[in-house]
């Protein structure tokens, strides 16, 4: 049950309810705060609220073209960062950092579960780490919205143990509940597309504007015009959400009824099999829209995104390139996971694009978020972890300066810690502990 003082910041806020829906709307200027008011019935004025999200890539880069240099709008980007070009004020290349814990224990999972834990893993059947910071987030600030945490990913869990006696849980979740638990990742397009909106009930297949006409014509006529402008540029996005998502609705039932005749597990099935999306690329950009909705409309202000697992199968025809991920990460000096790492980079840059144009305020939601994108190693081919691909972009409302090229490389190992970067991180957004991971300081200069 929540409590009283949970209930009443939620319902502050300003619905869209119609027949088994219910949508939260953005910031309007008419109404701040998402329906926060004074004791005399005039709008409330208050900073925007902060959010943060990780989106992680396993088998590290290509290391010959992940660099910058300079500082600002003049920053210069390698070609696999090169997509970020639009928000280089708002980048944070950030070079040497390394999560101790996951050195020199084994490769792959070891190297992968405790991300954004910091906390050593245990071998053999028992899982057991840490929580992880973006948990740490939501059970602090989570009760100030709907839904605490959004954990998402782009490819099913794979499951069973590792050659190196690591549970392959370790490979395929990065945000964990407890030291035992990872958070449910949800990987169904659909699905996740439902839960944002409490889509349920049998007329999940007619569209959710439509169930919540009545409640929209009444906001409309009381808001200005300038909000009527936002309300539309909001529903039109998600109606093409929508649109998109609807089309693989009925590939996941006819999945699930696949599994259930055949008696097997959707998730030991093989894509589209298994009802994701046969396209990888429709898939990422469906979950990367999902999370931007969620931040638009204050649904969560935490989330997790893993677009591609550790000891990934996906492949990448689109970018003629044979050998699924893993493999490729082989050769990881090679223009073909040259062009893989350049992908990715795209959809963090697309993401990044979406909130940008999510006006807020004078600003933009982007401008009141920190995307987080790193991997879990820095070679494939050598299995480095010794340092980590990390970036930021942006500003967390001010409290996260960008524009720099931050390297700790030569910083000593005690100043170069990722769990540094997440307690620093905790910090700007309200969250102060003493420690997390293996870290008792904050990073230097970020």
């Amino acid at each position: 049950m929540s409590s009283p003082s949970r209930e009443h910041r939620l319902n502050r806020r300003t619905f869209l309810r119609g027949t088994g829906v219910t949508m939260t709307l953005p910031w309007l200027e008419s109404v701040r705060v998402w329906g926060a008011t004074t004791p005399t019935g005039e709008a409330a004025a208050t900073a925007y609220p902060q959010r943060f999200a990780a989106l992680f890539v396993g088998n590290g880069i290509n290391g010959d073209h992940w660099w910058a240099k300079g500082s600002g709008a003049q920053m210069e980007l390698s070609k696999t960062l090169e997509p970020l070009a639009p928000f280089r004020s708002r980048l944070n290349v950030i070079q040497g950092l390394f999560n101790r814990p996951a050195v020199g224990v084994g490769i792959h999972p070891g190297q992968t579960g405790n991300i954004l834990s910091g906390m050593p893993l245990m071998k053999g059947a028992v899982l057991r780490g840490g929580i992880s910071m973006d948990q740490v987030l939501a059970n602090q600030i989570g009760q100030d919205t709907v839904q605490p945490s959004l954990v998402l990913g782009c490819e099913q869990p794979i499951t069973g143990y590792h050659e190196t006696n690591f549970s392959m849980a370790y490979s395929s979740h990065i945000s964990w509940q407890s030291a035992d638990s990872p958070v449910p990742m949800e990987v169904y397009p659909s699905l996740a597309f439902d839960a944002l909106f409490e889509n349920r009930g049998d007329q999940r297949t007619r569209s959710i504007l439509d169930r919540v006409r009545d409640d929209l014509s009444s906001l409309s006529r009381s808001v200005s015009a300038d909000d009527n402008r936002r309300l539309d540029e909001y529903l039109t996005s998600v109606r093409e959400v929508e649109k998109r998502v609807d089309r693989m609705r009925g590939d996941t039932a006819k999945a699930a009824d696949r599994a259930r005749d055949k008696g097997r597990p959707m998730v030991t099935m093989k894509r589209p099999d298994n009802g994701l999306p046969e396209d990888i690329r429709e898939h990422m950009r469906l979950m990367c829209d999902i999370v931007a909705l969620a931040f638009q409309t204050d649904k969560t202000r935490v989330a997790t995104l893993v677009l591609c697992r550790d000891l990934s199968g996906l492949f990448y025809p689109f970018l003629n390139v044979r050998d699924a991920h893993h493999s490729a990460s082989h050769n990881d000096l090679s223009e073909s996971y040259e062009r893989i790492c350049r992908y990715y980079v795209g959809n963090l840059a697309y993401l990044a694009g979406r909130l940008e144009a999510m006006p807020e305020g004078d600003g933009t939601v982007l401008d009141n978020s920190c995307l987080l994108y790193l991997s879990n190693m820095w070679s494939g081919e050598r299995h480095d972890n010794t340092r980590l691909p990390v970036l930021t972009v942006g500003r967390l409302g001010g409290a996260l300066e960008g524009g720099r090229v931050l390297d700790y490389s030569k910083a000593g190992d005690g100043h170069r810690k990722l769990c540094s970067l997440h307690l620093s991180l905790l910090d700007k957004m309200g969250v102060r502990l003493p420690r997390f991971g293996d870290a008792d300081a904050p990073l230097q200069g970020i």
